[in-house]
């Protein structure tokens, strides 16, 4: 029996996003020419821009703003706004222009320019706990959890894990000093972005409110825990998705709650492993649910009953799961949660999945297929044999 599933939708990492990066089509050559936006470029998801340029209308001056591309494109751009945008605030014109040029600034374009932001956000920002910054296990985490890393085995991580839905793996992993830590360094880093009146880059797509920690000094830090510690299980519990090859990550916090994010839709993360684990605070609500694990061709595919579960947020304790397995957060309904995101990739899975086309070790749906043509192939062969033998017997 299988459930009807909602469309997903691929969380990129809002500097590139892997559908985006495939358009070849780039509005910054609209610098050179305040003219030249093309007709072709379509707006958010709530929004569509004109095909036409509104040629009465007179554009805002954006020269004295600090922003991510030259004044004379957003003036440009701005010609071709839907009418409802044309009489609000200049800043969230900004806002949705921005988003919609950044979906269509070539690959290499949009690495530079996170280079220079996140550079220029550590030259200028100073650490309120710097001993975040640097890996100190026995501060960071449960001593159960630095045993199991320690003896290194299946055994030793199935001891303090449970798995309560296939490839869901939860386990007590953060203690609460460094909970407190990172949340205070986060709000730290947020009020120090306002009071600067800095242009913030949020951690995907999907979530309007959180931080990238890696644009903040975290990155070393959270380069040992991949390694050191989310890799050796991932050798163990996810091999077939590149889990013993994990070689880059992408490291955020996401905010939900009052005045934050309330929910989250059905996804899957641009990763290989995905680790979650909750900071805190006090809050109620905003299950995680997960809905089977699929590759591209099957995203969108219902769900068995056995893939159908949904896990309550405890601060300190981590989740682990494969990036291709669909999820969605359900509403915070009181209070402020505060989740620590880490996603995990592997360069070699990457390249070598171009070259496959079954995925059966670990999409559902693929070995559903396998196992539908083996079942045929068996009954073929057994209706062949009963033919060949009627015919020895006649």
């Amino acid at each position: 029996m299988s459930e009807a599933t909602p469309p997903v939708k691929r969380e990129g990492n809002g500097v590139a996003s892997a559908v985006e990066s495939a358009k070849q089509q780039t509005v910054a050559n609209a610098a050179n020419s305040a003219s030249s936006i093309p007709a072709a470029v379509l707006g958010s998801s709530s929004h569509r821009l004109r095909l036409n340029p509104n040629k009465d209308h007179k554009p805002d001056s954006y020269e004295d703003l600090e922003l991510d591309f030259s004044a004379c494109v957003y003036s440009s751009l701005e010609r071709y706004l839907p009418p409802n945008m044309l009489g609000v605030g200049r800043e969230d014109k900004v806002k949705f222009m921005r988003e919609i040029l950044l979906k269509y600034l070539p690959h290499g374009e949009r690495t530079r320019r996170h280079r220079e932001y996140r550079q220029k956000i550590i030259s200028n920002y100073q650490p309120l706990n710097r001993e975040l910054y640097a890996m100190h296990p026995a501060s960071f985490f449960t001593p159960s959890f630095i045993k199991a890393i320690s003896d290194n085995n299946e055994e030793s991580f199935r001891s303090i894990m449970s798995e309560p839905s296939p490839g869901v793996f939860t386990f007590e992993m953060l203690q609460p000093h460094f909970c407190d830590l990172l949340l205070s360094e986060v709000e730290h880093f947020e009020k120090w972005v306002n009071d600067a009146r800095f242009r913030i880059m949020r951690p995907n797509t999907m979530n309007k409110y959180g931080a990238v920690l890696d644009d903040f000094g975290l990155e070393t830090m959270l380069d040992k825990l991949m390694d050191g510690f989310v890799r050796p299980i991932s050798r163990v519990f996810f091999p077939e998705v590149g889990g013993s090859t994990l070689d880059s990550h992408h490291g955020f916090v996401v905010e939900y709650g009052d005045d934050r994010d309330v929910d989250l839709g059905f996804h899957v993360d641009d990763s290989e492993v995905t680790l979650n684990v909750c900071l805190g605070k006090q809050f109620s609500g905003g299950d995680l649910f997960f809905r089977g694990i699929r590759c591209e061709k099957h995203v969108n595919t219902g769900s068995q009953s056995e893939e159908i579960y949904d896990y309550k947020h405890e601060p300190g304790r981590a989740v682990l799961h494969r990036g291709r397995h669909r999820h969605g957060v359900r509403a915070t309904t009181t209070g402020h949660r505060i989740n620590m995101l880490l996603w995990c990739r592997s360069s070699v899975f990457r390249e070598m999945k171009k070259y496959q086309k079954d995925f059966s070790t670990w999409c559902g749906e693929c070995l559903s297929e396998k196992k539908a043509r083996q079942r045929l192939s068996i009954a073929s062969t057994k209706s062949e044999l009963l033919r060949k033998e009627g015919e020895f017997t006649a």
